[in-house]
């Protein structure tokens, strides 16, 4: 008589043995002969028209093994359906309780397979409303307000052609020739074209070029003409080795092609309307507001990162959940893609029971709170991912071609199931936030970089 057993042989570790008898699996090892004999083309023989002794010789072991494998595997995918059994993996087979040597065409008989499985835990979740975090709040100083709005008049300005040069801000096309200290240029060397702003030279320098114009030459040794930083950026823009002394020391001359200069954008509606186009903003105050509203957001985006980070950490900590240590070092051994050394399994097992711990965490929150993501989700972060390669959001956003590209995403399985986790963890995180009780402290930017530098230090070593 078949039937499916299961036994305890450790924590959270069970053994599961299916018995066949042979009415589980002949009946179906008889229609698979005659399918292979409908099918079959050798020569001598009309198609479907060879003997089942002939197919029998040919085939019958291995399908006589198929169809008993075949039926153990259904016993056992059942029995595991129907007990509602959650397991980690799948069941590893256990060689030494097994009768698959004994399987054998001429002498059917009933089979007993034994396996081993690793059962997930239950589990209870720390009270999320008694976790307190630090939640960041970034000050937005004057002085990062002035820069974004420099930065934001430079990108919208516009490069202009001034005769000479006049000014720091000035930019400089240059072919750069190696040469000797009389400059006298070096046999073999190639000129090689570059543009950097005057102000990058040391002051010196910047006070040379001042009323050169296209056409002028100027021979310079790098050591002199920069400082250490520009230097190393322009040794590098050279070919040359950014933290060689000796390549420090090389003279070149530089032949002035073109002298530039980006008139920074007026503070106007005109710039307003570049930069806030679904905005009506009239003064430079209300620009201003619009601008550090923005700043702000970009920074709630990295403590908000911050934040989910340490509630990460948090929950991994708080949360006790205890694994079928020695099934999954067995499947780590012999389960996975790639069969591991013990010491190997040992080396890694910390990391991946980490792991496994933050699924099951994420998977019983989106589960007990039906967290969902749909494919509006999915659509809507193809979108985020086009207007960044873009640099920020373009006008008229639900323009064709964009649909174009998320629709052409959508296809994309990878990222369909990429995105689908990403969004599945961060909403799962979102609702978290909801349910703590965040310490809210001001800090400054430098502040913040800082102590994430130094975090991602302490989490590399």
């Amino acid at each position: 008589m078949s039937m499916v057993t299961r036994e305890n042989i450790g924590l959270l570790n069970d053994k599961i043995i299916v018995k066949i008898e042979k009415n589980d699996y002949l009946p179906s090892f008889e229609k698979s002969l005659k399918e292979y004999g409908r099918k079959a083309n050798i020569p001598g023989f009309r198609k479907g028209m060879v003997p089942t002794s002939l197919i029998k010789k040919m085939y019958g072991n291995s399908v006589f093994t198929d169809e008993v494998l075949k039926s153990v595997e259904k016993k056992l995918t059942d029995y595991v359906s129907t007990e509602q059994l959650e397991i980690f993996a799948q069941p590893l087979p256990l060689p030494e309780e097994n009768d698959a040597s004994k399987i054998n065409m001429t002498q059917p008989q009933d089979y007993s397979f034994a396996f081993e499985v690793g059962l997930k835990p239950a589990f209870t979740l720390p009270d999320l409303s008694s976790l307190r975090p630090v939640r960041y709040q970034i000050i937005i100083t004057d002085e990062m307000l002035n820069d974004e709005i420099e930065r934001l008049r430079q990108k919208n300005g516009k490069m202009t052609e001034p005769e000479t040069v006049t000014g720091e801000e000035h930019v400089v096309n240059a072919s750069f020739q190696e040469t000797d200290a009389h400059g006298v240029p070096l046999e073999g060397s190639q000129p090689k074209d570059n543009s950097l702003l005057v102000k990058y030279f040391a002051p010196a320098k910047r006070d040379e070029l001042m009323g050169r114009k296209a056409g002028d030459t100027l021979t310079i040794q790098l050591l002199t003409a920069f400082e250490d930083k520009e230097r190393a950026w322009i040794q590098q823009d050279l070919g040359l080795d950014k933290e060689s002394a000796a390549d420090a020391e090389k003279f070149f001359t530089l032949t002035i092609t073109k002298v530039g200069f980006l008139e920074k954008a007026e503070l106007d509606e005109s710039l307003f309307k570049k930069v806030y186009p679904n905005k009506e903003i009239a003064t430079e105050s209300e620009f201003r507001e619009a601008v550090r509203q923005d700043m702000s957001d970009q920074w709630k985006a990295q403590t908000s990162n911050n934040l989910q980070h340490t509630l990460y950490h948090e929950l991994l900590d708080k949360t006790a959940i205890d694994f079928p240590e020695s099934f999954l070092k067995r499947w780590l051994l012999t389960g996975g893609e790639k069969p591991k050394t013990p010491e190997e399994v040992e080396k890694e097992f910390p990391s991946f029971t980490s792991a496994l711990k933050w699924n099951l965490i994420t998977d019983k929150i989106v589960t007990d709170n039906k967290i969902e993501v749909v494919p509006e989700d999915i659509k809507e972060a193809a979108r985020k991912q086009l207007f960044s390669y873009l640099g920020g959001l373009p006008q008229g956003d639900d323009q064709p071609w964009v649909e174009d590209y998320v629709n052409k995403m959508m296809q994309d399985r990878r990222f369909v199931e990429e995105t689908y986790q990403n969004q599945r963890t961060n909403k799962m995180l979102q609702w978290i936030e909801t349910q703590i009780n965040p310490v809210d402290k001001a800090i400054t930017a430098e502040e913040f970089n800082k102590l994430n530098a130094e975090h991602k230090h302490h989490h590399d070593e």
